[in-house]
């Protein structure tokens, strides 16, 4: 039985005298995928920028490893083997794929450079033909795939993913969870925040349904595909 890399335990997050998260509890093990589904504004996003510490959580414990994280800073996470792509893909536009694929060294430094930058040139081989072009001049698809690919560069140990499809047109879509599912093959720790309910179950090992800022469901990803509740709110019915 593999045991948790990510424990979230009774998570708190304000922002001001907003409560974004109540009581939060999960966990993710090694080699697992685990997606967190829900509705726009559900409190997804915060839940995984509050791993990183950003915002912080009143209350409650994130461990990481078997180490308390809760309070530890941004840097110390990252250079510990938790890697996020972000929501909204946030690539530097002035920069070109290879300078933006180096920007994602910088928590482990540079000496496996040459043979990661390789492998990111396998898994997405469009970034290969773009490797000289600015970040700004691509498409959306593009820039989500090197979003990733700058995430894989710090080797992590644990991959964070901020809605990858979004915005995304349904062909992309499915390149983008191809590749996921190349990641996961090879015992990639995955944890997917994803408002496409039906690429993100049918990816993932197990799941999580947030309903303001709350965990209302969980199950395997295969349980959930079949749940009524689920269905009806995120598969349109089917």
């Amino acid at each position: 039985m593999s045991k948790p890399i990510l424990e979230l335990k009774d998570l708190d997050v304000f922002y001001g005298p907003i409560q974004a998260l109540k009581k939060v509890s999960l966990h993710i093990n090694e080699g697992e995928t685990v997606s967190l589904i829900g509705s726009n504004g559900a409190g997804k996003s915060t839940l995984l920028m509050s791993i990183f510490g950003q915002p912080r959580a009143a209350d409650g414990q994130i461990i990481y490893q078997g180490v308390d994280i809760t309070h530890k800073s941004s840097h110390y996470i990252a250079s510990n083997g938790i890697a996020q792509s972000p929501e909204g893909r946030r690539v530097f536009p002035d920069m070109t794929v290879e300078e933006n694929l180096l920007m994602g060294t910088i928590p482990i430094g540079d000496q496996y450079v040459k043979e990661d930058m390789q492998r990111m040139f396998e898994l997405f081989p469009r970034l290969e033909e773009r490797r000289t072009q600015r970040a700004m001049t691509m498409s959306g698809g593009e820039q989500q795939m090197l979003a990733i690919a700058r995430a894989l560069m710090s080797r992590p140990k644990l991959l964070l993913l901020d809605e990858p499809s979004l915005g995304l047109a349904p062909i992309v879509v499915k390149q983008i969870f191809a590749t996921l599912r190349e990641l996961a093959s090879t015992g990639m720790t995955i944890f997917l925040v994803e408002q496409n309910a039906n690429h993100a179950l049918k990816l993932s090992d197990r799941a999580y349904v947030m309903v303001n800022g709350e965990i209302r469901l969980s199950g395997t990803g295969k349980e959930l595909l079949v749940n009524d509740e689920v269905r009806n709110a995120y598969l349109g019915g089917h």
